[in-house]
């Protein structure tokens, strides 16, 4: 799954959509296009004529007003990183972290590759939503890539993976991992049951603690049964004694 958010010219779709299905890949998600969506005549012919006839890619687009709606449905979720951020994140060249990416496919995992908007990439807020990142090598001293050109890198790397095999296998017995909109629906109740407790002590340091909570919680990538368990610790913590 290869999911553009904020994209803003319908060609980088187009060429993104070419990209994909150069390599297989067929599924694409866009987040806060610029244009509305459905596009208007003169812009679909322009997405379409960017596209090349990758047509099967552009007919089952779908569109979603935030990240969070996005990956909900997915297990692991890889952001890409074209500039350092402040953020502490495991951070992986395409072709060391492709073979785990087509395991986790092979073992029925939903994956998506998070791109962000083509001026200034992903915003802290939204990496904090993803497991790993994602770092092209280029030339340090122009390393600016255009959108489609990443999405063609990483669509790459995948295809080639198919003939590698990944050095560290995970096992969960019988357990998944589990879906973002499981880790979505723990964390906003932790916020809320640390918000009703006075755990900000101001809303200016909130969004650093809050994206601290989510990226030490999918760093864990936990599964649905250890998510389930938390949820459980949470319910005990908030009961009222027994006298």
């Amino acid at each position: 799954m290869i999911i553009l958010v904020g994209p803003q010219m319908v060609e980088n779709i187009g060429m993104t959509a070419r990209a994909m299905l150069n390599f297989g890949l067929t599924q694409l998600r866009l987040v806060r296009p610029r244009d509305a969506w459905p596009l208007s005549d003169w812009l679909r012919e322009r997405l379409y004529a960017a596209a090349s006839k990758a047509d099967d890619v552009l007919e089952h687009v779908t569109v979603f007003d935030n990240v969070k709606d996005a990956i909900a449905d997915m297990n692991y979720v890889l952001g890409t990183c074209p500039r350092h951020h402040d953020v502490m994140k495991r951070t992986y060249t395409p072709k060391a972290i492709m073979p785990h990416v087509r395991e986790r496919m092979g073992n029925k995992q939903k994956v998506a590759i998070l791109f962000g908007p083509e001026r200034n990439g992903l915003v802290n807020e939204e990496i904090a939503l993803t497991n790993d990142m994602v770092a092209i090598p280029t030339n340090p001293d122009f390393y600016s890539l255009n959108l489609a050109q990443a999405v063609l890198v990483m669509a790459y790397e995948w295809y080639q993976s198919s003939n590698t095999v990944a050095e560290m296998t995970f096992h969960m017995g019988k357990s998944t991992p589990a879906s973002k909109d499981d880790y979505h629906a723990f964390l906003s109740r932790l916020e809320q049951l640390l918000d009703e407790r006075g755990f900000y002590t101001s809303e200016e340091i909130r969004p650093t603690m809050r994206d601290n909570m989510y990226n030490a919680m999918q760093r864990a990538e936990l599964t649905d049964q250890e998510l389930r368990t938390w949820q459980g610790i949470l319910s005990a913590l908030v009961k009222p004694k027994k006298a």
